[in-house]
Order: structure tokens, then C-alpha cells, then sequence
């Protein structure tokens, strides 16, 4: 890849090229697509089979195809499109393979409308003890565990259901250094407005809150049993066959329903400049009734405007309350942003240049929803 060995940062998109055709990141018969390699990040492809599995797994010190047969209790045809049922685990093999160089790790998150759709991912590599996280040197295929708690869906061959993102040494940047950027080149804004540096609230990441106060209703609601959501297609679905609104109660606030999956919008709107990513991760009050589910990756460009106007776009929030009914109010912290250092400015950015669904969203549903 004729990469510095002692570089920094997250490869951006023009790296990802470069490892596309290095061989880092290969996929056998298979052509990766150019819409799949975003800013900062690259999208990966199913396979052509889902493996039903009777609990979920990592493989330890072993191979993940050597463990299949303990678990597997059946298999789902791909090609032409199959049905994973809600609360039931699939495995299924990523079309993308992997050789690291000893420099470059790599990390995996669910895409935005994966989140927003209750569907759990989790990437397995070999002779791994953790999920997602992908060590330097790597050289395997990737497998893709998912489980869509709400939603009957159904799947194809090729479809992207998460993300790769390929980082080069430390590029994680200290609350010191984000608060400093932000106090010159704003990172979160409310109506336009960057938030003052005494409101911001750090600790290993900025945090954001909740708005429960713009429009009639503050969300969407999950509803159960209902019909089958064919991930293949954009905006093909009407939103109220599977999302209920959800409204604000009379002082204000939000009573979420134990294990009930909400989609609310941030109070803040996030903005990341072109030398930065961002990665969402879940916080966990410590009463431990809250938590939002999904952590997810901010690529360069989002809620950016290349002519210097800063508005930023808010962040869709999925939460979900456990144990006993849970009152949220607006301006409560529900999950935090950390931020890395890219390698260099992509040679493209989210939002216009690659026909972002979610810039500057002001509704919390997926792609796959008809818009009114």
C-alpha cells in the first residue's frame, strides 16, 4: 500500500482504494462496488448463505467455520433473497476478505439504516475473543452475526449491512484536543448556533442529548408482529405499517415501555469537519435503565457544509429502556461521540458527494421508509 508504517490515522477513502487494490481487503469473484467505500469507511457485502444458529458465539483460539457445526441448526439461501426471523441469531459469510499489513487494524459498526432498523451486528474473525475489534496483521474471512429484534426481514447477496473502517496506528483524539477544536472550529450546534465550550459535557467523547420537544410527535416506536421489511428496497415501505409515533407527555417528557426499541433525534446537531471521523458509542447511565443500542461511525463531511455555513445534522438516537419503565426528559445524555484523526482530508465527503441519505435529517426512520 506504500503506507508509512509509523502513520496515524483512519484510512480514508482513497486509502481504502488503495487497499481495494493492494489486496488488503479483497472479495474473491466479486467486484466491490465504488458507492461502498465511503468517506471513511467501507461498506461489506453478505454472502450468499445465512447459517441459523442456535445461540451466539466467538471462536476463541479456533476458526469460526470449525465452531459452525455446534451451532449452526440450518441454513438460508441468499441468492435470490431469505427471511431471517426476529430474535433468532444468523451468521452469515461477508463477500470481503481480509490480509492486514502488521501496521493496520480495523474495526466494524452496523450502518446508520441497520441501527435504525433494530438489527444487531457483530463481525467474528478467527481465532478472535472479541467482536467487531480486528486485530493488526489480520488475514481471514469476516462473518457477520445478525439479529433484528423487532423486524421479520428479508436479505440478498450483496447487501450491506455494516461497515469496515481501516486505522493506522493510535488516531483517537483526547477530550482535551476535541474541546480545544471545538472552542475554534464548532463540532456541535443547536439551531445553527455552536454550543457554548461550558455546556459541552466530555469524558472519553463529547455527549448528546435528547429532543423532545420539536413536532407534534418526538419519535418512532417499534411495532411487534408486524409485516415483512425487505431490506433490498428504498423507500418502498409506509412508515406506520411498522413504526407507532410516539408523543410527548404533558410536562414533556417521554416514558419509554421496558424493551421497546424507540428512534429519537439528538438535541445537538453534529458536525465533522474534514480531517475528522467520529464514532458513536452507547452510554450507560448508572442507574442501568437506559441505553442506547448501537454505536455507529460519523464519516468526514457529516452535518459539514463545504461553503462554511455550519448547521450541522442531528443524530438519529436508538434507545432502549430495560427493566422498568424509564422517564426521559429533553437535554438527557444518551450516548456519546469519539473522535480519530483521519490519515488525510477523503477525496470524498458525506452528504452531496456520495448522496448521503441522513444529511441534515430532521426524521429518525430509515432509507427504506416512503418519506411523505
Amino acid at each position: 500500500m506504500d503506507l508509512d508504517p509509523n502513520a496515524r490515522g483512519v484510512l480514508p477513502s482513497q486509502w481504502i482504494r488503495k487497499a481495494i487494490d493492494a489486496g488488503v481487503v479483497g472479495s474473491g469473484d466479486f467486484k466491490i462496488p465504488d458507492r461502498n467505500i465511503q468517506p471513511a469507511s467501507l461498506d461489506l457485502q453478505l454472502g450468499e448463505r445465512a447459517y441459523r444458529l442456535r445461540c451466539s458465539f466467538l471462536p476463541g483460539g479456533g476458526r469460526v467455520e470449525d465452531r459452525l457445526s455446534d451451532f449452526a441448526m440450518g441454513e438460508v439461501d441468499l441468492v435470490n433473497g431469505g427471511i431471517l426471523e426476529r430474535n433468532r441469531p444468523y451468521l452469515i459469510p461477508l463477500v470481503e476478505e481480509l490480509d492486514l499489513p502488521p501496521f493496520i487494524r480495523a474495526k466494524a459498526n452496523p450502518k446508520s439504516s441497520t441501527g435504525r432498523l433494530d438489527i444487531f451486528t457483530r463481525v467474528i474473525t478467527d481465532e478472535s475473543y472479541r467482536f467487531d475489534e480486528i486485530r493488526s496483521g489480520y488475514k481471514g474471512k469476516l462473518w457477520l452475526e445478525v439479529f433484528s429484534r423487532s423486524f421479520t426481514v428479508q436479505v440478498r447477496r450483496t447487501l450491506s449491512l455494516n461497515q469496515l473502517r481501516l486505522m493506522a496506528g493510535n488516531a483517537a483524539i483526547d477530550d482535551a484536543a476535541i474541546m480545544e477544536r471545538h472552542r475554534t472550529d464548532p463540532l456541535l450546534l443547536v439551531d445553527g448556533e455552536p454550543v457554548s465550550p461550558e455546556q459541552v459535557a466530555v469524558a472519553n467523547g463529547m455527549f448528546l442529548s435528547l429532543d423532545l420537544v420539536s413536532g407534534q410527535s418526538v419519535g418512532y416506536k417499534a411495532k411487534k408482529n408486524s409485516a415483512l421489511l425487505d431490506l433490498s428496497k428504498s423507500g418502498a415501505h409506509a412508515i406506520e405499517d411498522f413504526w407507532e409515533p410516539v408523543p410527548r407527555e404533558r410536562g414533556g417528557g417521554v416514558v419509554l415501555e421496558p424493551e421497546e426499541f424507540y428512534l429519537l433525534l439528538s438535541k445537538e446537531g453534529v458536525r465533522i469537519p474534514p480531517d475528522l471521523a467520529a464514532e458513536m458509542t452507547a452510554y450507560d447511565p448508572t442507574s442501568g435503565e437506559l441505553r442506547t443500542h448501537y454505536a455507529g461511525f460519523f464519516d468526514p463531511g457529516f452535518g459539514h457544509d463545504p461553503s462554511g455555513t455550519r448547521h450541522g445534522s442531528r443524530a438519529a438516537l436508538e434507545v432502549r429502556a430495560h427493566d422498568v419503565p424509564f422517564m426521559i426528559e429533553t437535554g438527557q445524555w444518551v450516548c456519546k461521540l469519539g473522535f480519530e484523526r483521519m490519515l488525510e482530508p477523503p477525496s470524498i465527503l458525506y452528504g452531496t458527494d456520495i448522496g448521503s441519505n441522513y444529511q441534515g435529517q430532521g426524521i429518525t426512520v430509515s432509507k427504506h421508509f416512503r418519506r411523505a
